[in-house]
């Protein structure tokens, strides 16, 4: 007898009504929907420093452009100023991201910065009406230079209130990613957690006190969001730094990027490799609710040589990728969200030469949420990982097909 061979349109009007139960199943089961984040819920683009892959970091326009591009979260580094108001610049030093130079010349001071006697503008020694009479920089030569001296800098309270009005504006939710910057350094200049409750009492003022605010607050210290876990209920976020990568894809850890400098100060051991063990992702869930490791931390890459981009040129872009370290699926395992940092259109891709492509890679290894100064490339990568429940339903659907044709087939 001739093997049976339905019409389209037969296999058409047989086969949708019968997977419609199945496809529903799928798509209310939670299962189907989840990404491989800790909650299954879709990873978030943080916009670094706001947009400053184009624009000026911490200014009011740059965390504008971020949001315009799509960022869900923008992020205000945070240091104090002579008068106490909370200030968005990437440290305490003003000389490499303002005008300072120029405006204030003889108001140069030394001090200890985590073990480093810097000398620069410190905006410590700035009252915030000061502060205001400058202008921030584009701190790095080959990004654009045709917006310094146009912005001024940010207090803490002006992005939040940029944050709210978006959010109002748009529709969606935009929060802030504030990082304390050098609180060992801020408690010798302003007292014991003076820096600390100053952002809390913001925080609350403007949010409440919850953990489902908008809000995630970030450092590179431990007793400070150790501290901030008996004040607040707003999410916390252990950062993990290091130095470097060495050629076989471990890490490098040189002081001061050895360990948190509070560690240090106090003669603590604790060192940032430690804190991405199981027994270190452990000890940070005592206090905190996420981890932000450097992404070398995530996934490993061997400079062997090879010129994987064609380019005639060897450099970090070329190390080949050996995947993922573990870190990511440790930090899920101890109930640990995971932020990574920092991607960049124009440095830093260590295995990719494709800035988009290496973040849809770290979105597809099941990161939680990553920093980037060109936000639109981050929510570009991030269209491009396929949703799961799309590709459950395209597998049930097959197998659905696959099945209805083999009960067809006369036997």
């Amino acid at each position: 007898m001739p093997r049976f061979t339905p019409s389209a349109a037969a296999v058409a009007s047989a086969v949708v009504p019968a997977l419609v139960p199945v496809l529903a199943a799928a798509l209310a089961g939670p299962a189907a929907a989840a990404f491989n984040t800790l909650d299954g819920q879709a990873p978030i683009v943080i916009g670094h420093r706001g947009a400053s892959g184009y624009l000026p970091e911490h200014t009011l326009q740059a965390y504008q452009l971020a949001i315009t591009q799509g960022a869900h979260y923008i992020e205000p580094d945070l240091v104090m100023t002579k008068d106490g108001h909370l200030i968005a610049r990437h440290e305490p030093m003003l000389g490499g991201t303002t005008d300072v130079a120029s405006k204030f010349p003889g108001r140069q001071s030394t001090k200890m910065v985590d073990g480093v006697l810097t000398t620069d503008w410190f905006a410590s020694d700035f009252t915030l009406a000061e502060i205001k009479t400058l202008r921030a920089i584009q701190p790095r030569a080959n990004r654009p230079q045709q917006f310094n001296g146009l912005y001024e800098i940010p207090t803490l309270e002006e992005v939040i209130a940029l944050a709210q009005q978006q959010s109002a504006a748009t529709g969606r939710t935009i929060g802030i990613y504030p990082e304390l910057k050098h609180s060992t350094f801020h408690d010798g200049l302003f007292g014991k957690r003076v820096f600390e409750d100053k952002l809390v009492g913001t925080l609350h003022a403007a949010y409440g006190n919850s953990s489902t605010a908008p809000v995630f607050i970030q450092s590179f210290e431990v007793a400070n969001l150790q501290y901030l876990n008996t004040k607040t209920d707003i999410r916390l976020v252990q950062l993990v730094d290091a130095d470097d990568v060495k050629p076989d894809g471990s890490m490098s850890l040189v002081d001061p990027f050895r360990q948190p400098y509070d560690q240090k100060a106090s003669g603590g051991q604790l060192t940032f490799a430690d804190m991405v063990t199981h027994v270190g992702l452990a000890f940070i869930k005592t206090y905190a609710d996420g981890v932000g490791p450097w992404k070398p931390y995530l996934v490993k890459t061997v400079a062997d040589g090879v010129d994987r981009n064609g380019d005639g040129v060897v450099n970090i872009n070329d190390r080949r990728v050996d995947g993922s370290t573990g870190v990511i699926e440790a930090a899920h395992a101890n109930g640990l969200f995971i932020h990574t940092w920092t991607f960049r259109n124009d440095a830093s891709g260590y295995g990719f030469a494709d800035p988009q492509a290496e973040m849809t890679y770290y979105f597809g290894l099941g990161v939680d949420g990553l920093f980037t100064d060109f936000p639109d490339t981050g929510v570009a990568a991030l269209a491009a990982v396929p949703e799961p429940r799309s590709a459950a339903l395209f597998a049930l659907g097959v197998a659905g097909l696959g099945l209805w044709l083999r009960r067809r087939r006369p036997v």
